[in-house]
């Protein structure tokens, strides 16, 4: 067993395209490195009139069709600025997204980290 603590790290300025935090790109994608999964999300640039959705897929088969196992709204700025996601048995089709619903435009930075 290993511990990863930068499986996946990336910063994206999210706007109202859903992104992929795995991938860098427009998403959700689907990522099927199977492991134990768990999200640190830095949220301390976020100010008052901002909302950001946050998801995480997975699919239930491996043929299956990749749904929502977890989402989070955040909005303003954050007394507790990191925004830690369960841990997640993850490895089918998963993903971690972000999308702005209202406010400006942030730098959100994500650091995944794994047991596999």
């Amino acid at each position: 067993m290993t511990i990863n603590m930068a499986a996946f790290e990336v910063g994206e300025t999210l706007s109202t395209t859903e992104w992929s935090f795995t991938t860098d790109t427009a998403g959700p994608d689907a990522q099927t490195t199977p492991g134990v999964y768990q999200f640190f999300i830095d949220l301390n640039v976020l100010a008052t009139g901002d909302v950001y959705i946050f998801r995480i897929y997975e699919k239930v088969f491996a043929a299956g069709t990749q749904r929502l196992v977890w989402k989070a709204v955040v909005s303003g700025a954050q007394n507790e600025p990191v925004l830690v996601t369960p841990t997640l048995i993850l490895g089918h089709g998963w993903d971690l997204t972000g999308v702005k619903v209202s406010g400006t435009d942030r730098l959100i930075q994500v650091s995944t980290r794994s047991i596999t």
